[in-house]
């Protein structure tokens, strides 16, 4: 900076003026480096917090630092008659010196050479005695040396007041950031004497005068510095009534109304008489009071041990920092971890799963909340400075039902400290809350299996309740998360064919191990079933096969589910089938396999006339096969390989940007699958050895093929012909003539009664006539 003497209003004042290039770099910082302007108060008492952590260090080794006052806190207050916002702390305070060199230097942070200091020993001695002495426990926060000019964000012109313990004076440093700034002795020490700290005068701009509202101060100190580690007093004015002596006012006030009020009786007179005499009238007022409050009583817990917290404290903390997500008042959570983690990167956090889903994810769900995202519920703070609950990057999108905090003191964050810079080290924060996450609910799945399998009287049902909450958001995960899959698909509970689980209504559900722990030996796969509901799947024909040889079916009931069995492929080393697709494998033995081979030629050229009869109208039918899958069913509709199963073809349908063109590239091709024992069948066959040309052979066969599709999930080509063709097979079960004529042949009788009526109420009609209808 250049120094030239200029003179000033205020007494013996030196004016400095900026560089051209830092000037232009202020202007920058003021309009556009801080997208928020609510955060001007944050950085400011950061600056104040830093001050007071400097105090304390010091008297850690010098305890003649604290020779002004032992008190150790930050106090907001407004005037605003003259629209002015003052923020005081006790601080370590400034000299003349350091303010031209800390506030008149563009990005020249106090802080960042006091902890160069202590590095290097020149404060504290060795630093050995000092708790938190030592640079790794010193990292403060405004490193950067840009926040305090956030405060012309709301102010058109900031003064600092300021005494070090070293300066015999108090200094004023004043600028409206107009290229200039002055720095001068304070003429007004008597009557504000600070002894030490700081004191920042903010003349508040006309369109930020919301900030001299005490309400909006509060909920700011509250959002943003509930966790520093000194009080934070606001001072707030409080009405209340209180009994005082009636004035000459009051008295002709009273006399007034009584003067109106000519119902009173002697008995009132003579009992105010008695009063008159037994003393002076007293009158109820109401009078305002400046009262200091304190802002931030909430404690940073997650900086304590893990051991040394009570569960009282966790659920208390997790109250305030869940606030306001939530439709009830009071939530609470399924589960937390606190933790530490160190390595390349140092952090503190302390994880809860809520039991209730969060607001916003309800609304997102019921598509009430498109514009939402997928925001972080994850609190950052820096040296317990609440920075966001905005950085996606914390933890995946499948997980962000969970609330907790991260604190580090090594975060990377971009000098308005609004945002973080993208980092390596970013991924090693996400991998290890993902890590700490899914701990946290495999701890909680294994108590609950552990508990069945003890056959405990009251068994822990915590993690069946998650499921029932979140289920979605781990299949999300699995879907998303690579690396995880395995741990994830651990975590993933369903319903199967097994008596225990097979029920919709209950809350009955198992897992792919134990799944695995109950399979025949001879069972090589895991087979599974996806439909709208329990009870669909549960009779779903594509599984009678595999029911009767006491094989287990899994049965997923979730359009989601659809898309997760595309990334899960297998578990613990057995591959997944689909029991509704083609070629499935039954881990026949040899001997099966050469019978079945034997029936399929014997049926060959049924199924190959069959297959042409239909490819003549249906071009999506690819093949029509003997079934080894079908026990009670004559026949079964299934998807070839790659294509959509019917459960898949519904869910792209009613999609609402569902393009019908493009999904019918993605429907694939259908199998008819035949159940040669079945007495439909072989009669059909009988019928078409005799003569395949018949139509009433053919129509049986298409009618047979359009019904299997519906018991399939699957649509009608065309509901009308099949619905024509339904009624033609009970017409003549019926008897009835499919040429019959439609016609109304009911016999009609003459309704003369209501006419005779009509006729007898107008003759019973009165017509009166008044004399004047006008007057009426």
């Amino acid at each position: 900076t250049t120094t030239t003497t200029t003179t000033t209003t205020a007494a013996a004042s030196e004016t400095f003026t900026f560089q051209a290039e830092v000037s232009r770099l202020l202007d920058i910082i003021i309009n556009s480096l801080y997208s928020n302007k609510d955060i001007f108060l944050r950085e400011l008492i950061s600056n104040a917090s830093d001050a007071l952590d400097k105090i304390r260090l010091l008297s850690l080794t010098d305890p003649d630092a604290l020779r002004t006052g032992k008190e150790l806190e930050v106090r907001i207050s407004v005037d605003k008659e003259k629209g002015v916002l003052v923020i005081r702390d006790t601080g370590v305070g400034m000299t003349k010196e350091e303010l031209v060199r800390n506030l008149g230097t563009i990005a020249k942070s106090g802080t960042s050479a006091f902890i160069d200091q202590v590095t290097k020993g020149a404060v504290g001695g060795d630093g050995d005695e000092a708790e938190d002495g030592d640079a790794s426990g010193m990292n403060l926060i405004g490193q950067f040396g840009v926040g305090f000019y956030s405060a012309f964000l709301a102010a058109d012109k900031v003064q600092v007041v300021s005494k070090g313990n070293g300066d015999d004076g108090q200094h004023v440093w004043e600028s409206a950031a107009d290229g200039n700034f002055a720095v001068y002795e304070d003429p007004l020490a008597e009557e504000r004497p600070l002894g030490r700290g700081t004191q920042l005068n903010l003349f508040i701009k006309e369109e930020a005068k919301e900030y001299l509202d005490q309400n909006v101060l509060a909920d700011l100190v509250k959002q943003y510095s509930q966790f520093i580690n000194y009080p934070i007093f606001l001072l707030e004015e409080e009405k209340r009534d209180i009994e005082v002596e009636a004035t000459e006012e009051d008295e002709i006030v009273d006399d007034d109304e009584d003067d109106n009020d000519d119902d009173n009786d002697d008995d009132e007179e003579e009992e105010e008489e008695e009063d008159e005499e037994e003393g002076p009238k007293m009158v109820t007022k109401t009078i305002t009071e400046e009262v200091w409050r304190r802002k931030n009583d909430a404690k940073a817990i997650w900086l304590r041990n893990p051991s040394e917290v009570e569960d009282e404290e966790y659920s208390a903390f997790f109250k305030t920092i869940a606030k306001g997500q939530f439709h009830t008042a009071d939530p609470e959570p399924f589960a937390k971890s606190h933790f530490k983690a160190e390595g390349d990167v140092e952090f503190r956090s302390i994880l809860y799963i809520p039991k209730d889903k969060p607001r916003e994810l309800q609304q997102q769900e019921r598509g009430q909340a498109q514009g939402m995202g997928t925001r972080s519920r994850i609190k950052l703070f820096v040296r317990r400075v609440f920075i966001s609950d905005s950085f996606s990057d914390l933890i995946p999108s499948y997980l962000n039902f969970v609330i907790g905090v991260v604190d580090s003191d090594t975060l990377p964050l971009n000098v308005n400290r609004e945002s973080l810079q993208h980092h390596a080290s970013l991924k090693t924060i996400k991998k290890k809350l993902i890590r700490k996450t899914l701990d946290m609910l495999k701890k909680m799945a294994d108590k609950e299996k552990a508990d069945k399998d003890e056959n405990e009287e009251e068994p822990d049902t915590m993690y069946t309740e998650f499921w029932k909450t979140y289920g979605p958001y781990l299949k999300m995960g699995v879907i998303e998360d690579q690396p995880n899959r395995i741990r994830l698909s651990k975590l993933i509970r369903f319903k199967s064919s097994h008596s225990e689980f097979n029920n919709e209504e209950d809350d009955a559900f198992t897992d792919f191990a134990s799944y695995i722990s109950r399979m025949p030996e001879n069972q090589k796969k895991m087979y599974y079933l996806i439909g709208g509901s329990v009870e669909e799947v549960k009779s779903s024909p594509f599984a009678e096969k595999l029911k009767k040889r006491g094989y287990e079916v899994i049965y997923f009931t979730e359009p989601l589910d659809e898309y997760l069995m595309q990334y899960l492929v297998e578990f613990n080393d057995y591959k997944f089938q689909n029991a509704a697709k083609e070629d499935l494998s039954l881990d026949d033995t040899d001997d099966d396999k050469k019978k079945q081979k034997q029936v399929r030629q014997h049926f060959r050229p049924f199924t190959k006339w069959w297959k042409e009869l239909l490819s003549s109208s249906r071009p999506d039918i690819d093949s029509v096969k003997v079934s080894n899958r079908l026990v009670d069913s004559p026949c079964v509709v299934v998807s070839s390989k790659y294509g959509y199963t019917a459960n898949m073809e519904k869910i792209v349908k009613a999609q609402a940007m569902a393009d019908k063109n493009a999904a019918k590239m993605y429907l694939g091709k259908k199998v008819l699958e035949i159940n040669p024992w079945h007495p439909s069948i072989k009669k059909l066959k009988a019928l078409y050895e005799d003569d395949a040309e018949a139509q009433e052979v053919k129509e049986a066969a298409t009618l047979m093929y359009e019904t299997s599709l519906l018991e399939s999930g699957f649509e009608p080509q065309d509901p009308r012909m099949y619905a024509k063709a339904v009624y033609n097979v009970l017409n003549d079960k019926l008897g009835v003539d499919k040429d019959a004529p439609i016609v109304d042949d009911f016999v009609y009788e003459e309704e003369k009664k209501e006419e005779e009526e009509e006729e007898a109420a107008e003759e019973e009609t009165v017509d009166f006539d008044f004399a004047d209808k006008e007057e009426l």
